[in-house]
């Protein structure tokens, strides 16, 4: 065993006569890499088998689609299963499927390295069999470090600088390793000679905080203000505690991009909720009426959603010095981690305005929203209302849930209805937007925290693409899970019905039943086959106790909620031209004509109907 490996300890200790493959398995668990999400095959034969040799330490698991594994390694960071997601595929096939999870991570801003099998060197550039140029195909989304492993005496410093740059870049890296060199003798300790390099496993310190007096002039622009405005993202994880404190000193109220829910407690007055197109309106107010924005570790893109331009002076914090000021015109833009950067902040801003006419506002105008939200869930649908899936769950919550959600109408519920507590864990395929997330993510998640239950929030259309497949996965690992609790919420209308919506409002054109209408699938039977256990959700009066069974169950459960289509699904600033394609939409024949009149357009518009700023 070299020296340089006993930094991982004996876990990550080569064998008697290591191989490549065992030397890559042994340097990335010194870096803190002990979970891969793949799928087996002859192009990775040689890395599957160093795996295995060590006797459980690094886990492989198996997932269905390599899709998945890329999803999975993405939320690995995100539900805090380690510094590093690693997805192990094949050649050819198994490389083109993990790409659109790789995708995610890049987008979401996590760090993930890939390890990827390839043709061997000497069948490469012949037309074999799965022969895929993978330096091309992988260029852009691991654009931060890609390399293909040559020789040996590559392996310590191609994985050193592989995790080294996804950790510090927070992105995706990518080695590309063919066939025959992962049975190759390892090289462990390159000579020290010409063209060799000596590399080190040593973590790299990370930015903390900005210089004083950046820190000084953010101070002095928002001490000034007398209606503040936050948005918190992701960044602002680790600062949940110094984010409620700045938001007390400076009388703010705060908005969450979706991949920040959990920086704040959902439940406070002065926590609007989400920002966006699935957002609130106490957060489109929020944005709306203030003179002062500070943003913490977020990069929501929708620029229509921020305070018009020159309307608020504006900080931003962000670790990554590349994105600020890139939605909004800020005068101080600060490079370092949200808290400590809090932290100096707050001794910079001195006392705080206490109780103030804004923050009053901003409760008021949140209690409302969520009192209109609770009328929305209860009113009557065919045959069940989707919000009131999401209202009566939130009523019902562990306190150490995991969430994973979709993209869709899911996100959109979730988003309104589900006030997140600190001690939850929540997350889902935030810029990417990808449908079929939130299973690969609960995966994840789940093994990340097998003593904790978890929740799936699902549409029928996601479910379709990978569900009904990786439920085959939770078949397979649940019994080793300390808790088994796994719910998984369908939503099913059998309607693609996020895309019929952004139809009507975007185009004025009527729901396109060839491209939107899905199969009616028995979702729950499905479950019920592989051992798992089954509801059916088709009337209201269901749902409070399949929620209380679901959330105390032996086993995972599957709900096939049954709901309807027509569930009026809007923005938080409805436009008047937004409302008359709608409308155009109805009278042009939509298939769900009956519905949307049936749910009440003109009443929950009225809901959306603008407030007058109290000045």
């Amino acid at each position: 065993m070299s020296a340089d490996d006993t930094t991982a300890g004996e876990a990550g200790a080569l064998p008697r006569r290591p191989t490549v493959a065992d030397h890559i398995v042994s340097r990335l668990f010194s870096w803190g890499v002990h979970r891969y999400f793949g799928y087996p095959g002859d192009g990775i034969n040689g890395l599957t088998s160093a795996l295995q040799r060590t006797n459980g330490r690094a886990q492989f698991i198996q997932v269905r689609h390599e899709e998945t594994a890329g999803f999975a390694a993405s939320a690995h960071v995100k539900y805090g299963g380690g510094p590093l997601g690693c997805a192990l595929v094949t050649s050819g096939p198994g490389a083109i499927h993990l790409l659109n999870g790789l995708y995610d991570a890049k987008l979401d801003h996590q760090p993930v390295v890939a390890l990827v099998g390839h043709t061997a060197t000497t069948a490469e550039g012949g037309g074999y069999y799965q022969e895929v140029d993978l330096l091309a195909l992988y260029k852009d989304v691991a654009a931060a470090f890609l390399a293909q492993l040559d020789h040996p005496a590559q392996v310590r410093h191609l994985v050193d600088r592989a995790c080294r740059t996804a950790l510090a870049r927070r992105t995706v890296t990518a080695l590309i390793l063919p066939l025959d060199l992962q049975d190759e003798p390892a090289v462990p300790n390159p000579p020290h000679a010409h063209g060799y390099y000596q590399t080190s496993n040593a973590p790299s310190s990370t930015p903390t905080v900005p210089p004083e007096a950046d820190v000084r002039r953010a101070a002095e622009v928002l001490r000034g203000g007398q209606r503040v405005a936050m948005l918190v993202g992701q960044g602002a994880l680790g600062a949940r505690d110094e984010v409620r404190e700045i938001a007390d000193r400076l009388g703010a109220g705060v908005a969450t991009a979706l991949l920040g829910f959990t920086a704040v407690d959902h439940r406070e007055p002065w926590v609007t909720g989400a920002i966006g197109l699935l957002g609130t309106r106490p957060s489109w107010q929020l944005m709306s009426g203030c003179d002062r924005l500070l943003i913490v570790g977020s990069n929501m893109p929708y620029s229509e959603f921020y305070p018009q331009p020159g309307q608020a002076r504006a900080v931003q914090i962000d670790l990554d010095g590349t994105q600020l000021g890139l939605r909004y015109p800020t005068e101080v833009n600060l490079t370092g981690d949200a808290r400590p950067t809090l932290l100096a902040l707050l001794n910079e801003l001195g006392p705080g305005p206490g109780p103030t006419a804004w923050r009053a506002e901003v409760a008021e105008a949140t209690s409302a929203w969520r009192r209109v939200q609770h009328d929305l869930a209860e009113q009557t649908a065919d045959p069940v209302n989707p919000q009131l899936l999401f209202h009566t769950l939130n009523e019902r919550l562990p306190d150490d849930v995991l969430l994973a959600v979709d993209c869709g109408t899911t996100t959109a519920w979730y988003a309104r209805h589900i006030q997140v507590r600190p001690s939850m864990l929540a997350s889902l395929s935030g810029t990417l937007l990808s449908m079929g997330g939130a299973m690969p993510y609960a995966l994840s998640a789940k093994f990340a925290h097998p003593d904790r239950p978890l929740v799936a929030l699902i549409g029928d259309g996601a479910m379709q693409m990978n569900g009904v497949n990786e439920l085959i996965t939770v078949a397979k690992y649940w019994r080793s899970w300390a808790d088994p609790r796994f719910v998984v919420l369908v939503l099913n209308n059998r309607d693609l019905a996020f895309v019929s919506w952004e139809q009507r409002s975007t185009e004025g054109t009527p729901m396109f039943p060839d491209s939107q209408q899905l199969p009616d699938i028995a979702y729950h039977q499905w479950a019920e086959v592989l051992g798992l256990h089954g509801e059916l959700i088709d009337s209201p009066d269901q749902v409070r106790d399949v929620w209380d069974r679901a959330l105390t169950a032996d086993r995972p459960v599957v709900i096939n909620a049954l709901v309807d289509p027509a569930e009026l699904m809007l923005p938080p600033h409805f436009t008047v031209e937004q409302a008359r394609k709608t409308a155009a939409a109805v009278l042009r024949g939509d298939t769900d004509w009956a519905g949307i009149i049936r749910r009440g357009l003109p009443s929950t518009l009225a809901s959306y109907r603008p407030r007058r700023r109290k000045d």
